[in-house]
């Protein structure tokens, strides 16, 4: 059987403190005999000029294509201009790194590299949109993505609605977990301490002040705040520590130190369409979850997910996680449901769809 090629176009890398869904889709495909090219949105001369890429970052990213242990192939590209103001074609980054073209599919979450090169590069074409983009560029450039691809992928069913009416299949894919990564080691069976941690972007999709009102009704509990530039809008509550970025690999021993997990999430439109990759891992972890309900996280008390609509309940769901069993094997075997494995074999069926459609 020959061997299958698939190329991500992708908005983040993963040499940094996050591991996003393409990520662990490549890694899965990979380890199925796959041949794995992730190509991430490229760093620019720009970027890296007005300091939206620190030294520090930007010196974590090989200039060069990677491969990891896994066997996937990662290129993050270095540029003159950003994309899509004046970022070589895909297919020229490709041709630089000496990659030949021919892949049986492409699969692409990030709007701002999309060019008529994708097109060229594989039989099937996969939009995979992880966000609402309402407006702006990013808008412009996913109709044409629509246009042009053979199917539709989406991480939320509000994400998916965000795209209009569709000529192609689609499907609704939320995000997953590495089970195992996150699993508490064996024999860890002791309920943990009272304390809540956050791991995660802090933009303003972040609401700090619900943070800051739960640590001051509970001083009794502990909160944890890990993400990079950790910096609060104004002082926190001494039973706040705030640690900056966490590398990946350190997160699951983070959580299995705590309690619950927070997605306390701002009343930014945007967070509607988000499909939180740390909903399930907190679970695989063994917390108990608090978030704020949106159209992709439901309250589903038996496995833990306790939501709040406002600040009148906000402080009750909190109290109802903290007294959830820990650690909480309910939402582990929840978790287990949606590890990116059970994700990939969905994945790859609506690809096989894709191309019988297409023959």
């Amino acid at each position: 059987m020959t061997q299958a090629r698939i190329l991500f176009l992708s908005h983040s890398h993963p040499f940094g403190p996050f591991r996003v869904g393409s990520h662990h889709y490549a890694r899965v495909l990979s380890e199925r005999g796959a041949d794995v090219v992730h190509l991430s949105t490229p760093i620019s001369l720009a970027h890296r000029v007005t300091g939206r890429v620190s030294r520090q970052d930007l010196a974590a990213v090989p200039r060069h294509p990677q491969r990891e242990a896994n066997g996937v192939l990662h290129i993050v590209p270095r540029t003159a201009l950003p994309a899509p103001v004046g970022a070589p074609r895909v297919a020229r980054m490709l041709e630089r790194a000496g990659i030949p073209a021919g892949f049986d599919a492409v699969l692409i979450d990030q709007p701002l590299l999309w060019d008529d090169s994708v097109r060229s590069l594989a039989e099937t074409v996969v939009y995979r949109p992880t966000d609402l983009y309402p407006a702006g560029v990013k808008n412009r450039l996913q109709q044409q993505i629509v246009d042009a691809a053979d199917g539709v992928i989406a991480t939320s069913d509000e994400v998916l609605r965000g795209l209009g009416s569709l000529r192609v299949p689609s499907l609704v894919l939320s995000n997953g977990a590495d089970v195992a990564r996150f699993a508490p080691p064996v024999g860890a069976d002791t309920a943990r301490d009272a304390r809540c941690v956050y791991v995660g972007a802090l933009d303003d999709r972040f609401d700090w002040e619900r943070v800051v009102a739960w640590a001051r009704a509970h001083p009794q509990v502990r909160f944890a705040i890990a993400g990079p530039e950790a910096s609060a809008p104004h002082t926190v509550p001494a039973n706040v520590e705030l640690l900056g970025a966490v590398p990946y690999a350190e997160v699951p021993a983070l959580l299995h130190t705590a309690r619950v997990g927070l997605l306390p999430l701002s009343d930014n439109p945007l967070n509607a369409g988000r499909s939180p990759m740390k909903l399930y891992e907190y679970l695989a972890a063994g917390l108990a979850v608090v978030a704020r309900e949106t159209p992709g996280i439901r309250e589903r008390s038996d496995v833990g997910i306790e939501v709040y609509t406002n600040e009148s309940d906000a402080d009750a769901a909190l109290e109802r996680a903290l007294r959830h069993p820990s650690p909480n094997q309910a939402g582990r075997d929840a978790a287990a449901d949606a590890s990116w494995e059970h994700r990939t074999d969905a994945l790859q069926d609506f690809l096989r769809a894709v191309r019988r459609r297409a023959e």
